[in-house]
């Protein structure tokens, strides 16, 4: 079985999926973050594929990509990198990147070296999901590999109730059509839009990420999902400690209240 169908088979709550940007701090680092947030407790883990313009993230994570890019990272270094990883490591990694160096790889390239080295899904955010379906949705399933969607605040209700039927894994609910970065807190609105996807009963779970750092804001993404989605602040705080992943989690869990 998939290891994230495992994990969301008994509609668990308080998950706890981390993303760090392979590469960054140093550039051979990768498994040694992993193992150690496997060893700490995270459920999950996202590993960022380094890219020159991501859309999609905010300042601290493109900071991070640029570091990763100067430290030679490249996707078939990442690769590398995971080969043996899934002796030490049980629970679902995710890769996460922009089509552009996906599509240099070669995608169904991209899968099969997935699948070989143990990931268990992907995310690509400026993929257009009617091109997904098209073109990529059997090549993915071909392999084993969960394509994670992503929704926001302005995603409407048909387009979500199509996502939830052709996507798999679980739903990524971006908490606001903003880039990645911490919050303190979400508004009203951000949490109108939580209980107005939850109450569509959809049929595969939900993560929330963008702008998660502190127990309020965890606690708000677990009332409403499966749990949340930690980039921004979990990246400052392995930087801050000089790629120390052990001390960056266990901060990060403190301020979570895990």
């Amino acid at each position: 079985m998939n290891r994230i169908d495992k994990l969301f088979g008994n509609d668990p709550r308080r998950l706890l999926s981390i993303y760090f940007c392979a590469g960054a701090p140093t550039l051979d680092g990768t498994a040694d973050v992993i193992r150690t947030l496997a060893r700490e407790g995270v459920h999950m883990i996202e590993i960022g594929i380094p890219f020159s313009d991501p859309m999609a993230d905010g300042p601290v994570i493109q900071d991070a990509a640029t570091r990763a890019l100067r430290n030679g990272m490249t996707l078939e270094r990442l690769f590398c990198q995971l080969e043996g990883i899934r002796r030490d490591v049980d629970i679902p990694l995710v890769l996460m990147g922009y089509l552009n160096p996906v599509f240099r790889y070669g995608f169904e390239a991209f899968c099969a070296r997935c699948a070989q080295v143990g990931v268990d899904g992907i995310i690509i955010p400026d993929l257009p999901f009617k091109d997904y379906l098209a073109s990529y949705k059997d090549i993915a399933a071909r392999y084993d590999l969960r394509f994670i969607m992503l929704i926001t605040p302005e995603t409407s209700e048909e387009r979500v109730r199509l996502i939830d039927e052709h996507s798999s894994g679980f739903i990524y609910m971006v908490s606001s059509a903003a880039t990645t970065g911490a919050q303190k807190d979400f508004d009203e609105r951000k949490q109108a839009y939580f209980k107005r996807i939850e109450d569509m009963q959809l049929r595969i779970p939900r993560m929330v990420g963008f702008g998660i750092s502190n127990k309020q804001t965890f606690d708000a993404a677990c009332e409403y999902a499966a749990g949340g989605i930690i980039g921004s602040r979990f990246v400052t705080l392995l930087d801050q400690a000089g790629g120390d992943a052990e001390k960056a989690i266990r901060r990060l869990k403190a301020d979570i209240g895990l």
